[in-house]
């Protein structure tokens, strides 16, 4: 008797100092953001040099706003454009089985937060997700008192979780990612990342590897969902775009598509464009950022290479050899038009993007060796059969050579591309069938 109670004692006392832990490693991290409270402003107006967008709305990134719902409210978070996309079949879904509540949908970007007004309009509400700072959260959640809140793959952040566990506003993790590099830098905080998982209300990974990750950080009972971005299905009107685009590119020109481009892979395809021998050619070059379109506009012109903008909404002309893709929220318009394209931020380790909307409609993809953000999808492409993989610059030029010189090729290519995206679809079927669970709906 004398033993249990003295193992029962032993337990309580261990409980308690893990809780005085938690709430310690909070508070410092607390006094951490708060120190970098100057440098918060200083980026912003950093950011703003090239996205004026950033200083627009800044009382909403410390939970002060000036719109509300009269309705009860479900929230997602999606940080910037690629997640914001992923949430479409969710947000669909979410309208037409909670038709009596308001959809609210947070960004931590203006370009996260102009993809959802261009994707929804008027039928959700969008504001920014304020930062991490206890009273910026709490005002957040007491003006909006959400009823469930969901967010998007990797978005772990300790003051907000704590705050929705303490108010009781169920706060679920679907979509989850969680790379092997990602789970390290958590791992250095391993009692917050530990509190923080277990306070969520559930996981739901994408992979069997996300959800390892996730439970040896401290996650508990993590299910494997799949990726949303399998279930987005292109709108009728930006495959009618793509059709359009596909006509002033040229019906009789080959169009290769590099999408999503980062820093420093612009100047790579340029230089291998040199080494390509297919007449008539026309490469369009759509930048991940839009800030970025003046400086590779200045990257054409040192190269005195003849290149038009996709703003200009005209014809292309036999001399032009690049298009340069300047505008937001018409990527599978730009897929829909071309032949084969890259996926960019893979041939520089930035960490690839998502190849999944080039196969939704039928477009063959490459793509280099950085992939480690969409790991799972690039290999189940690859082992579909609608994507290679390169390893550099040159790898790059002899696939599409080989491609756009081989019709058949290329075509058995674009039937796989379907077969791989409606294999994996269901994420939305499973996320649902979790945020009903916490709904009683």
């Amino acid at each position: 008797m004398f033993f249990l109670s003295s193992l029962r004692n032993n337990t309580t006392i261990r409980n308690i100092a893990e809780t005085c832990e938690r709430h310690r490693m909070r508070f410092f991290y607390t006094v951490v953001l708060w120190l970098l409270l100057p440098y918060i402003f200083l980026r912003l107006l950093w950011r703003a040099r090239k996205q004026p967008e950033y200083l627009r709305h800044v009382g909403e990134r410390f939970g002060f706003y000036s719109i509300r719902s009269d309705k009860p409210v479900i929230w997602l978070h999606a940080v910037s454009v690629g997640e914001t996309r992923a949430t479409q079949s969710l947000v669909t879904r979410l309208c037409a089985t909670y038709p009596g509540h308001q959809i609210l949908l947070t960004h931590t970007t203006p370009t996260g937060r102009a993809a959802g007004e261009q994707l929804y309009g008027n039928s959700v509400l969008r504001v920014y997700l304020p930062y991490d700072y206890p009273f910026a959260v709490n005002n957040f959640l007491r003006h909006f008192r959400p009823q469930l809140g969901i967010l998007m793959e990797t978005e772990i952040w300790f003051n907000l979780i704590h705050a929705c566990h303490k108010t009781g506003a169920p706060l679920l993790l679907l979509n989850a990612r969680m790379s092997e590099k990602s789970a390290r830098g958590y791992a250095r905080f391993s009692h917050l990342t530990h509190n923080a998982l277990s306070e969520l209300a559930a996981i739901a990974a994408q992979t069997a590897d996300d959800a390892a990750r996730l439970t040896n950080l401290g996650a508990r009972d993590v299910s494997v969902m799949g990726n949303l971005k399998f279930d987005i299905v292109p709108q009728p009107a930006m495959l009618e775009l793509g059709r359009q685009l596909r006509e002033q590119f040229g019906m009789a020109r080959k169009v290769f598509l590099a999408a999503s481009t980062r820093d420093g892979e612009e100047e790579l395809l340029l230089n291998a464009l040199k080494k390509i021998h297919i007449p008539d050619l026309l490469l369009v070059i759509v930048p991940r950022h839009p800030q970025r379109f003046a400086e590779v506009a200045h990257l054409l012109d040192q190269r005195s290479i003849a290149f038009q903008y996709r703003s200009a909404n005209r014809t292309v002309s036999a001399e032009v050899q690049v298009v340069l893709g300047d505008s937001m929220g018409e990527m599978f318009a730009y897929y829909a038009a071309a032949d084969l394209a890259f996926i960019g931020g893979s041939l520089l380790p930035y960490g690839g993007q998502n190849l999944i909307e080039a196969c939704a409609v039928g477009t063959p993809v490459l793509i280099g060796p950085h992939t480690h953000n969409f790991a799972e999808a690039t290999r189940l492409a690859i082992g579909a059969g609608a994507a290679v993989q390169v390893q550099n610059s040159d790898g790059l030029v002899a696939e599409l050579q080989r491609l756009l010189g081989n019709p058949d090729s290329l075509c058995e290519m674009q039937k796989k591309c379907a077969g791989f995206v409606k294999f994996n679809r269901g994420a939305t079927d499973k996320s649902l069938r979790i945020i009903k669970s916490f709904t009683g709906q």
